[in-house]
């Protein structure tokens, strides 16, 4: 009469077991997605670490030249970035922090406060001489070691700077002859806002369709908390412009990096004014005004159009079709003469084209070019078919004997 109880209770630990399982599965699985997007990082800093003790020992000639791996692995980072002018604040940071220590120590003695003195100090001439937060921190770490582990009488302050500068130097070198590609950090980048714009209209359209304001105000809320997409990109831009200077194999690579760059700034205010219609779209909702028919159907199209455009900058092509999407998209949202009947739907419709001229804008145009490659909003004097006013002029690139914008 047992067995069954004990069967039920086997049967509960080993689903328990097997949970406990899958979840150390999925830590573990996660965990290593993330080593291998910082993989190339940690092996730069290592090395980096390694040659300039090798560097500062063998070449210069210090016996105990502490600040230079230090030096490398902090002017790499596994963040990336800014890496000259890290260099130049470690090598001050650590001049502050080591002048004031050498200076102090051997005067007021090592202890408690006299550690809390320096430091306070330190940092404090350090902000007063630049508002980096590398050379605050450097110098401030620097005089604790000077307080503690390394007192005066082991080494001059100079010899330090130069230990500092040669860690930088290698960690630069390193970052130079064993780089990451600028165009893949890009993409990589760009995807994950693309994504969050393309699903974006995607579902302002749906919320159109099904008239569900609450869906538009989820659309809201997931967009509000973009920008550290968008600052994720830009600082991809950032590091990927800084390897294709110091890494002579990346120099190719600038002409590609270029058109992610040129997409940055356009692709961050159709975010920005998709924001805005999200916003409206909800509060047209909320007040039952009229939306005409074919709005969903346009966003659709502008959703479809920044997938285009992610698909092309990977392959490193002109965006031209992404350019005809937009205009394509445009012209049959002019054509069918949309109008809405209240304050809301009005800014809906004003917000659909502000979005399609940062999109062509993203495909390298001129915002002049962008306006002028979108059908007026107005049929012109004297036209008699309002099909007519929905075709967009031209730009100068698409006429003939002109040359293509790169």
């Amino acid at each position: 009469m047992a067995v069954a109880p004990r069967l039920a209770a086997d049967k509960r630990t080993t689903k328990w077991v097997e949970c406990g399982v899958g979840a150390v599965g999925e830590a573990v699985g996660r965990g290593l997605a993330r080593w291998r997007g910082a993989a190339l990082p940690i092996v730069q800093c290592a090395l980096s670490a390694g040659l300039a003790w090798l560097v500062a020992t063998l070449v210069i000639g210090h016996l105990h030249p502490f600040f230079a791996p230090i030096a490398a692995v902090v002017s790499l980072g596994v963040s990336l970035g800014q890496r000259l002018r890290r260099v130049g604040e470690l090598v001050v940071g650590v001049s502050v922090g080591v002048g004031v220590g050498d200076a102090l120590i051997s005067w007021i003695g090592s202890g408690p406060w006299q550690i809390a003195l320096v430091v306070a100090l330190a940092m404090s001439a350090a902000v007063l001489l630049d508002g980096g937060s590398v050379i605050a921190l450097q110098a401030g770490s620097s005089a604790v070691l000077v307080a503690t582990l390394l007192p005066p009488s082991a080494g001059g302050g100079f010899d330090r700077m130069i230990d500092a500068l040669t860690g930088g130097l290698v960690g630069l070198a390193v970052a130079a002859l064993i780089p990451a590609n600028p165009v893949t950090v890009a993409q990589r980048q760009l995807k994950a806002l693309t994504n969050t714009l393309s699903l974006a209209l995607r579902n302002i359209a749906e919320a159109l369709d099904e008239k569900d304001a609450v869906k538009a105000a989820g659309v809201l809320a997931e967009l509000r908390t973009s920008q550290t997409a968008i600052d994720d990109y830009k600082a991809a831009l950032q590091t990927g412009s800084e390897i294709a200077k110091i890494a002579p194999i990346r120099w190719r690579s600038k002409d590609e990096l270029r058109r992610y760059q040129t997409a940055a700034g356009p692709v961050d205010y159709a975010i920005r004014n998709t924001r805005v219609l999200a916003r409206r779209t909800m509060a047209a909702l909320k007040a039952d005004e009229r939306i005409p028919d074919g709005v969903p159907g346009v966003l659709k199209e502008y959703a479809d159009a920044v997938d285009c455009l992610k698909g092309e900058l990977e392959k490193g092509k002109e965006p031209k079709q992404t350019r005809e999407a937009v205009r394509d998209a445009a012209r049959a949202l002019t054509a069918r003469r949309l109008g809405g009947d209240g304050f809301s739907s009005k800014v809906v419709l004003a917000q659909i084209r502000s979005v399609a001229v940062d999109l062509l804008q993203a495909t390298g145009l001129s915002r002049s070019e962008a306006m002028e490659a979108l059908p007026p909003l107005s049929p012109p004097a004297g036209s008699k078919d309002p099909l007519e006013a929905s075709e967009p002029a031209r730009d100068r690139e698409d006429r003939s004997g002109r040359t293509q914008r790169p």
